[in-house]
């Protein structure tokens, strides 16, 4: 067997093993959580890219108990974060204190807040005040936290899976677009359709009690993570998902009509990013070791939707930015000349 073959025998099986952990990570979670087989895909996949995840949904359907189930199939530290309007930043973050040694002499010290963890679900973020919700900035960029003149690291893997309700909802802050920016995807929680809701309620009211089981470490994940940025993407697939994000960009270069009719700003480079690296995993996922213009397809409205500020037009005309992301999709062409 040559090295190239060897090599390829290698990178076939750490694929295999990626869904192995992927699909177990699916079953495990859906011992507990019925049916939003999509929206637990999503989650999983900004896990796998090292991404932070953002739940949109009506109260009670399900969001909270989906972050904490999915706690529970990873070997990771733990903490919920439950925002409300009278949260402090320090609350999250940490506070200096003063503490009393043993021989009396008193001293500063730093109380960790519940930030410093690795899995951190911050629960209807959007009901706390823009002061606190900064707080979470730059741990979930930096994976860091600075009090005073002190940096302190956050241990990694490290992520932010957080839910908020719909801004409609009365008590709600929406979040900046710094912020939201920050999160790799924003999935839709929607209802339960009759089936799922029948099972929903079956599980809830009898005595059984289904519970979700470890499948992997902060280690392994990290690997895993690794293993994910290594998968191949061409250029014409990577220049599609570029093109697709410049379109987002009214009076850009690659502007669709809805794009300068309803959008007054477009999606970041971060929208690229995440595009590529969820396009990657959706190709591992299809037994490929390279990501294609369908996977790309498949990944554009959860990486674009938060990121596009639509302008007054559109809200007056109801239009929402996962149509302007279709009309996106149906009119940027997945392959065209390359730029000299």
């Amino acid at each position: 067997m040559t090295s190239q073959q060897a090599t390829s025998t290698e990178v076939t099986q750490k694929a295999d093993e990626f869904r192995g952990i992927f699909r177990t990570l699916q079953d495990e979670v859906g011992k507990v959580i019925v049916g939003h087989r999509d929206i637990v895909d999503g989650v999983l996949t900004a896990i796998f890219a090292g991404g932070n995840c953002l739940l949109e949904g009506a109260p009670g359907l399900g969001k909270t108990m989906l972050v904490r189930t999915l706690s529970e199939t990873l070997s990771l530290r733990f903490s919920r974060i439950q925002f409300t309007p009278d949260l402090m930043p320090a609350d999250i973050i940490g506070t200096n204190i003063v503490t009393e040694s043993a021989d009396g002499k008193r001293e500063m010290k730093f109380q960790p807040g519940p930030v410093f963890a690795q899995i951190v679900l911050a629960d209807e973020i959007n009901r706390a005040t823009p002061k606190t919700q900064s707080a979470l900035l730059e741990a979930m960029q930096e994976q860091s936290v600075t009090v005073g003149r002190t940096i302190y690291q956050l241990e990694k893997p490290f992520f932010v899976l957080a839910t908020q309700n719909p801004i409609e909802q009365e008590g709600t802050y929406p979040l900046p677009e710094a912020q939201l920016d920050r999160f790799l995807f924003k999935l839709n929680v929607g209802y339960s359709n009759r089936h799922d809701l029948g099972e929903i309620v079956r599980r809830t009211t009898q005595s059984e009690h289904a519970h979700a089981e470890k499948v992997i470490d902060g280690p392994r994940l990290l690997e895993l993570r690794k293993f994910v940025r290594q998968a191949l993407i061409a250029p014409p697939v990577q220049d599609y998902a570029v093109r697709l994000v410049l379109a987002t960009v009214p009076g850009g270069e690659f502007a669709v009509e809805a794009t300068n009719k309803y959008v007054r700003f477009g999606a970041s480079p971060r929208g690229a990013q995440a595009i590529v690296l969820a396009a990657k995993i959706s190709g591992l996922l299809d037994g490929r070791y390279h990501a294609s213009f369908e996977d790309v397809v498949a990944v554009a409205k959860p990486a674009l939707r938060h990121r596009i500020i639509l302008n007054f037009e559109a809200e007056a005309e109801g239009v929402t930015t996962d149509q302007v992301v279709d009309d996106i999709l149906k009119s940027v062409p997945k392959e065209m000349e390359e730029v000299a």
